[in-house]
């Protein structure tokens, strides 16, 4: 199975591909600094450094264009690792579930679609 690909990390086609929203495509904020919201390529990084870039990609998220239509992709890929819609991937399993046993499931949310 294949590593989701993180949007921060997506070429606008990539995107485009993705997902849409009314039509348009979002530019998540992400895609300014990859690396804060994935971490840094082939360095281990230490757990305070990694719990400060967490926590500044979250206030990216949070006033991000993107982040519902995100946090959708995010549910549908799972991924194992990163921040996405201002969520680790443990935190997004969570709230899908919480979504699930409510009845609304990510992909129900109004106006946007998730190819």
């Amino acid at each position: 199975m294949m590593r989701p690909v993180h949007p921060s990390r997506m070429s606008l086609p990539q995107l485009e591909a993705a997902w849409t929203a009314a039509g348009d495509v979002p530019l998540p904020e992400c895609v300014y600094d990859p690396d804060l919201h994935t971490g840094p390529r082939g360095v281990i990084e230490p757990p305070g450094d990694r719990a400060a870039r967490e926590a500044v990609a979250r206030e990216v998220c949070a006033a991000c264009p993107a982040l519902e239509v995100c946090g959708r992709y995010a549910a549908r890929v799972r991924p194992t690792s990163g921040i996405w819609a201002g969520r680790t991937p443990t935190e997004l399993a969570e709230h899908t579930a919480r979504l699930s046993h409510s009845g609304t499931l990510p992909g129900d949310l109004p106006g946007l679609g998730v190819a």
